[in-house]
């Protein structure tokens, strides 16, 4: 009898232990990532020095998904000078892991009040001037990716458990 979740690659089903382990080490560098993106962001907030900056470019991107409506992400583009260098870039969160909203509106809403062309303050974390940022505020987005990678670690380690316990 095949299991439910059966992993196959290139045609052979995988051992579950060997998928389980597997598993659990694709999660470990998921989860890995989300709480590096986390601690990361939250420095960036607290050393964070303000800047200048021109809006060149403002987006709303549509980001596809699972469900049936899609999700959107508010995107910027800032020019700025930090330590008499000058700087293209940047986005509205420090997170890598950008926050994604429901609907446009909402994802709209974190861009009113600014507009292409004119000057605003950003901010820069002195250990990372190329990556400026508009709000200064952390968002969730990475303890959710964590959380997809614990998730998957947990599921992983209960397959690699279960093959243990059967002895085969």
């Amino acid at each position: 009898m095949a299991p439910l979740a059966a992993i196959t690659i290139g045609g052979r089903e995988l051992d579950p232990a060997l998928g389980g382990v597997l598993a659990v080490a694709i999660g470990l560098a998921i989860a890995g990532f989300g709480a590096y993106d986390y601690v990361e962001q939250n420095d960036a907030v607290e050393n964070a020095v303000e800047v200048n900056a021109t809006v060149t470019e403002l987006n709303i991107d549509t980001v596809s998904n699972r469900r049936a409506a899609p999700d959107y992400k508010p995107e910027v583009t800032l020019e700025y000078s930090y330590q008499s260098e000058t700087y293209t870039g940047g986005s509205v969160f420090p997170a890598s892991i950008s926050k994604d909203y429901d609907t446009k509106s909402a994802a709209e809403s974190q861009l009113e009040g600014y507009a292409v062309g004119e000057t605003t303050t950003a901010y820069v974390d002195p250990d990372a001037p190329g990556d400026a940022f508009l709000l200064k505020e952390t968002t969730n987005a990475p303890l959710k990716f964590a959380g997809i990678g614990g998730f998957l670690m947990l599921l992983g380690g209960w397959s690699v458990f279960k093959r243990w316990v059967r002895g085969s």
